[in-house]
């Protein structure tokens, strides 16, 4: 569930479908995860439907291997009139060890309406900014 200002925690666990041919987690399915939860971050402090409208700085800092537990933590840094502003961050854990920071990445989202076009985020906690 995101709350009020954005910030969202999303857990998987690492199977083998979702590992390369070194058992670690596959690149793709590490941005497709970390999508989702920019998705869901930015959908929450929007209040109505968004899209993705970029990527920028993705960092895979370390593997993932099969049976560990992924967990990205989504931070909305940043709202204007349509768009906003998105941190990901993924920590990795098996039992009995801290978490490592593996994966970081920002997503730029856009809020639209029911034809895909921007649209204004109005809601109440939202702080307006010029997109």
């Amino acid at each position: 569930m995101t709350t009020p200002n954005g910030t969202l925690e999303l857990t998987e666990i690492i199977f083998p479908e979702h590992a390369n041919h070194y058992g670690t987690l596959f690149g793709g399915n590490a941005l497709h995860l970390m999508a989702k939860a920019a998705f869901l971050a930015a959908r929450g402090a929007a209040q109505r439907d968004v899209v993705m409208a970029g990527v920028t700085d993705v960092c895979f800092l370390a593997p993932v291997p099969v049976g560990h537990v992924l967990t990205l933590r989504a931070c909305v840094s940043r709202i204007g009139r349509s768009s906003l502003t998105v941190c990901v961050t993924g920590l990795a854990t098996t039992p009995g060890s801290p978490p490592d920071e593996v994966l970081k990445g920002i997503f730029e989202m856009v809020a639209v309406d029911a034809k895909g076009r921007p649209a204004a985020i109005t809601t109440a906690y939202v702080h307006q900014e010029t997109a």
